[in-house]
């Protein structure tokens, strides 16, 4: 009995002892104590692209400008979730505004597209200010984080850790050194590998998150917890059960 005792108890040991996840690997900053200058910020302004959705807002001391502008049905084509209409920039990269027609806006940033619709506007009327922002921002969090989702934003673009937070964190079974970024760039998906422990991950070019993104965190080696349907617990509930029927109807180890 003390054999099968003793057999049982390094069985459960060994898996308890797989099933642990080492601290180190649950940080995120394991190199902080090493970071002794200020890491260089590569935060530049977003071009606007394809797809992307604009609030357009045309000031005027003119009523019936105003109203014209901002109340067309022009804009109700891009209509966002939050009740605010917008205009949604076509595969050309460009926006059909009221009067004037199609205007390109890609790769221009909000305030050079307000520069642009303003000039635009001056054969039609003077004295005008314009509004550009972003509108229906969304990125796609998914792997081992707390909640997998889509999720809306409204900032121009969000730096990694903010993008995560958005899915509730990483989980235990994430892996911190391996978070993969998917993101359309032209006709072309390109993919980044991302390590969120290393202090220096704010000088990547990539550590801003722009709308439509796709961030995948992958599971650590260790038992995911993704997989519900082969839990740690389930496993270990299943062997536990057949050493003890074993230990019951006599069989010896």
């Amino acid at each position: 009995m003390k054999v099968r005792n003793y057999t049982a108890g390094v069985i459960f040991i060994s898996l308890f002892v797989v099933s642990c996840v080492p601290t180190r690997q649950l940080k995120y900053f394991n190199d902080i104590n090493n970071v002794e200058e200020p890491v260089i910020n590569p935060r530049t302004q977003k071009m606007i692209m394809p797809f992307d959705k604009l609030f357009i807002k045309v000031l005027s001391i003119d009523p019936q400008t105003s109203q014209i502008f901002n109340s067309s049905e022009e804009m109700r084509y891009g209509s966002g979730n939050n009740g605010v209409i917008g205009y949604l920039v076509d595969e050309s990269g460009n926006i059909n505004f009221p009067f004037v027609g199609n205007i390109k806006v890609v790769s221009l940033t909000t305030s050079q597209a307000a520069e642009k619709i303003q000039v635009a506007l001056t054969d039609y009327v003077t004295n005008t200010s314009i509004i550009v922002k972003y509108i229906d921002n969304q990125i796609t969090v998914i792997g081992e984080v707390q909640r997998q989702g889509i999720y809306s934003f409204t900032q121009d673009k969000l730096n990694i850790y903010e993008a995560i937070g958005l899915g509730g964190g990483i989980t235990r079974y994430g892996d911190r050194k391996n978070i993969i970024l998917v993101r359309n760039q032209g006709d072309k998906i390109m993919h980044f590998r991302l390590n969120l422990s290393n202090s220096m991950i704010a000088d990547n070019a990539v550590y801003y998150i722009l709308p439509n993104d796709v961030i995948v965190v992958e599971p650590l080696k260790a038992v995911s917890s993704s997989y519900s349907n082969i839990t740690f617990t389930t496993v270990l509930t299943s062997i536990t059960t057949l050493i003890a029927v074993l230990l019951f109807t006599g069989v010896k180890f």
